[in-house]
């Protein structure tokens, strides 16, 4: 049986290209569009979600929290700036990545030590991180929903429970 981390994984993969799949539909000045809201456009906020996801790739494959963060900083800007078909494929890649390294765990459960240089230290679990992953996701997915609707446009749902109903096997 698939861990439910692992499933909600796959959950956080569709909803990314879920909304990938809908800014594709809509005119290309939507996606760098500047506006007064949570991020200063959509492509800024997309890149953010990717961002925070290859950090946490970084962790899970054993590098500390800092390493994994200064990676990420030295990318930020030029991951902002790609066209969305090239994010996409960005996401494309560290979702095959995240899939093999998940699915190389034996043990969900299983602890690690985080020491975050803005909450300290803790010990977690590696499902515990994925959820993680998933509801850091869903929230600014949220945002960019806010953010389509400040434009005049609508989003398109992302609900876990339509993942479901979908059937959906990412």
């Amino acid at each position: 049986m698939t861990h439910y981390a692992l499933r909600m994984y796959d959950y956080h993969v569709w909803a990314n290209q879920t909304l990938i799949n809908r800014l594709k539909e809509l005119p290309q000045e939507v996606y760098t569009q500047e506006l007064q809201s949570v991020f200063p456009t959509i492509s800024k906020a997309i890149a953010h979600i990717y961002l925070a996801d290859r950090t946490w790739l970084d962790i899970l494959r054993g590098h500390s929290m800092m390493v994994a963060m200064e990676s990420a900083r030295q990318i930020t800007a030029q991951t902002e700036s790609l066209p969305l078909d090239d994010i996409e494929n960005l996401y494309t890649d560290l979702s095959r990545q995240f899939k093999s390294t998940l699915h190389r765990q034996e043990n969900m459960e299983q602890l690690i030590t985080l020491n975050n240089p803005y909450a300290g230290i803790r010990e977690t679990s590696l499902a515990e991180i994925v959820l993680q992953i998933v509801n850091h996701g869903t929230y600014h997915r949220g945002n960019i929903t806010a953010m389509l609707r400040q434009m005049s446009y609508a989003s398109v749902m992302t609900e876990y429970a339509l993942f479901w109903y979908e059937g959906q096997n990412v």
